[in-house]
């Protein structure tokens, strides 16, 4: 399990363990809060194809999923 200040997210680079049309790298271009501040989803783009997917950030704690930087 990754651990996660979602706070920290924004601008954060990820890998896909599992890769899914050749999309493997992946940025945090933006974090979506409530009106206290809280973060409750992400926004991940693609860096190959340019492709953008609203996330919630616990998603990124799956460490089967997702590795913390671009490896």
């Amino acid at each position: 399990m990754n651990r996660i200040n979602p706070r920290k997210l924004l601008l954060s680079k990820w890998t896909a363990a599992l890769p899914q049309h050749r999309e493997k790298h992946f940025l945090v271009t933006e974090l979506f809060c409530d009106e206290e501040g809280t973060v409750l989803d992400i926004e991940l783009q693609a860096i190959l194809t340019r492709r953008s997917e609203r996330l919630p950030w616990q998603t990124l704690q799956n460490a089967e999923a997702w590795r913390m930087g671009w490896k």
